[in-house]
């Protein structure tokens, strides 16, 4: 399948990908495979800004509201799903779009990832209970005793990855670090990644219309509505943790609503962060329209 093309469509959150995902589909015909790991929750219809059901019915969609926040799904889960899924699609197609802001999640798919045991229930449990009783400080000072080489790395806030860290380390009795190969694996299809960027105040502008947008659809009521699952980690999103401190009489309202534009602010950075690794990315700027930009990658890369 190496005349195949996965073009990955990537940027900070607000930035525009979802529409530049759909314009490229369109162009070549194709379908698109989601790599936002919160857009795979269909209990989650605001707070992550999915595809609106017109966009849905326009171009055919992959991972989006396919699982509910109370399924565990791993990135490697994902990693198995949609390679599997993307070998089908290229039976029919020859190119495809995939798209989404968790880098992790992407790279499964253009690079794969670390294969890892089946972690026990005893285990994961373990975790959960000193993660809900101890708090974060806790199991981040467990991992600093345990792994302090992957403690130095961790991204502090990612709960996700600090407990998955803790999980292996415990089911193998190995550091978590030492386990990590970073070896890419062979992947049949030749990969594009398409980076948009944009001046930090016209991001920052986009994502604070973007939350006032969510406030307008219901966000504080969907919220709401979720309060019972709080402590799972899927519901540890901007947007949603800052509401739950809400209705716990934590913050203000105002101070909610600012607080989530600052969180998705600083997701925003990270997320920039991460993309400078992709040092043969194409990086266009968020303007652009789709036929320059199709023009670009065809220049850029052998014609697909």
């Amino acid at each position: 399948m190496k005349n195949k093309n996965l073009i990955y469509v990537a940027g900070p959150t607000g930035i525009g990908k979802t529409k530049l995902a759909i314009d490229i589909a369109k162009k070549f015909n194709t379908e698109i495979v989601s790599c936002d790991s919160r857009q795979f929750y269909k209990e989650l219809k605001i707070g992550t800004c999915p595809p609106s059901f017109n966009d849905l019915n326009d171009i055919k969609h992959h991972f989006i509201h396919n699982k509910s926040i109370k399924d565990t799904y791993s990135v490697g889960d994902y990693e198995k799903e949609a390679i599997e899924l993307i070998s089908e699609i290229f039976k029919i197609k020859d190119t495809l779009i995939l798209v989404g802001g968790s880098g992790l999640y992407a790279d499964s798919i253009l690079f794969g990832m670390d294969e890892f045991p089946n972690i026990s229930k005893e285990i994961k449990e373990k975790i959960q209970f000193d993660m809900e009783n101890s708090g974060l400080d806790y199991i981040l000072e467990e991992l600093r005793i345990l792994d302090p080489e992957y403690y130095n790395k961790v991204d502090k806030n990612n709960i996700v990855r600090i407990k998955r860290a803790l999980e292996v380390i415990k089911q193998t009795n190995s550091k978590f670090s030492s386990l990590r190969t970073n070896k890419k694996k062979e992947r049949e299809f030749k990969s594009h990644i398409l980076i948009l960027e944009s001046s930090r105040d016209d991001l920052y502008c986009k994502i604070n219309t973007r939350v006032d947008k969510m406030l307008e659809n219901g966000l504080e009521n969907e919220a709401y509505q979720l309060m019972d699952y709080k402590k799972l980690n899927t519901l540890n999103t901007v947007g949603y943790k800052e509401f739950f401190k809400y209705f716990d009489g934590e913050m203000s309202y105002n101070d909610t609503i600012n607080k989530i534009k600052q969180n998705t602010r600083n997701y925003a950075k990270r997320q920039i962060t991460w993309l400078k690794k992709y040092k043969d990315a194409i990086r266009i700027n968020s303007n652009s329209n789709a036929n320059s930009i199709i023009s670009k990658i065809s220049n850029t890369h052998e014609k697909f």
